[in-house]
């Protein structure tokens, strides 16, 4: 095995990122440069100044930003040069398959229909897949802050498109918002051929988690820090292996963890659970993929056998096919022995 660092390690890793909002690959210069094509006002001056304001203590200070931050996305061709950025950015970090979030209810409650978003998102994948190689699947998330009837609404807007998304999801306010608030939209999704995933247990407790699995089936997990709250739950995660949708970067920024030196995922993969790197929220939290790798293998000074691990994981965990996946991950084997 040659002896390159850690950091040449992770950067030529192939990745897949399974937890990712679009929204939330919003570039303080590409917002300023969509706000002035549209018109549209925003309420810093500079992109110093909102750079500036990427500060948060909590997970609801940042949905306040990131929610004004969307107001400037209006046409088409502004969900794909969005969807498009990211691509090219993570392109770059080697990551070849992504499975992303976009949240419709952000956009149409402004008056901006679900067609227009759709599209340009999906265009925008469709081209990353020819011309960059980037496998893609999609997720519609629903927001939880929001009633049950506005998600209905939102799952019927959907079912033109079924083709185009995978699975539906649960962001935003995870306190007070339990998942199962959402039983019965859940219900209907999966009798629609929906897959089902929900944030869970970042700020909120195990018992949503529980929520998740029992009332809205769901296959996926994002975050599900607080599993180790409950060790029957971390049993049942294991033995099913469910995946948890880790955001290393992300819980360090909002707090969920004070220190990346105090990040579970090493805990998590003691006990055999099924846990994945990703970047959630990069533009508002300091970084891609690969900064999220890094991030943790220095606090928790992983081996390159754990960052394998993990990059293992991410396929493992994706919606690829069976034969997709084994391919990967001998390429990710030959990968390690080689480095």
């Amino acid at each position: 095995m040659s002896t390159i660092s850690s950091k040449e390690f992770i950067e030529g890793i192939p990745k897949a990122e399974l937890h990712l909002h679009i929204e939330g690959t919003f570039e303080p210069e590409l917002m300023f440069e969509i706000a002035k094509r549209n018109h549209k006002q925003i309420k810093y001056s500079s992109v110093e100044e909102l750079k500036k304001a990427y500060s948060f203590n909590n997970l609801q200070e940042f949905l306040d930003i990131y929610y004004a931050g969307a107001n400037v996305l209006i046409k088409e061709q502004d969900f794909y040069d969005l969807t498009w950025a990211y691509l090219t950015k993570v392109h770059e970090q080697n990551v070849i398959h992504v499975e992303i979030f976009f949240d419709p209810q952000t956009h149409t409650d402004r008056g901006v229909s679900f067609d227009t978003v759709i599209k340009g998102i999906h265009n925008a994948l469709e081209k990353g897949k020819e011309e960059l190689g980037i496998s893609f699947r999609l997720i519609m998330s629903f927001l939880r802050h929001l009633d049950e009837a506005s998600a209905f609404k939102t799952l019927e807007q959907a079912l033109p498109y079924k083709n185009w998304i995978s699975a539906v999801g649960l962001d935003s306010s995870e306190v007070g918002n339990p998942p199962s608030k959402f039983e019965r939209v859940f219900a209907k999704a999966r009798e629609d051929g929906f897959i089902t995933v929900a944030h869970a247990g970042e700020e909120g407790p195990s018992a949503y988690i529980w929520e998740a699995l029992d009332l809205l089936k769901v296959t996926r997990i994002d975050h599900g820090n607080r599993c180790l709250d409950d060790d029957k739950l971390v049993e049942k995660l294991a033995s099913l292996q469910i995946p948890l949708t880790l955001c290393p970067l992300s819980n360090l920024e909002l707090k969920v963890v004070t220190d990346l030196k105090d990040h579970p995922i090493v805990k998590m993969m003691d006990k055999n659970l099924l846990v994945t790197v990703n970047s959630d929220d990069p533009a508002y939290f300091g970084g891609y993929m690969n900064e999220n790798y890094l991030g943790i293998a220095q606090a928790l000074h992983l081996s390159k056998q754990q960052i394998t691990e993990l990059a293992k994981n991410g396929f493992k965990a994706s919606w690829l096919t069976d034969q997709e996946k084994s391919s990967i991950i001998a390429k990710i084997d030959t990968y390690f022995q080689n480095n």
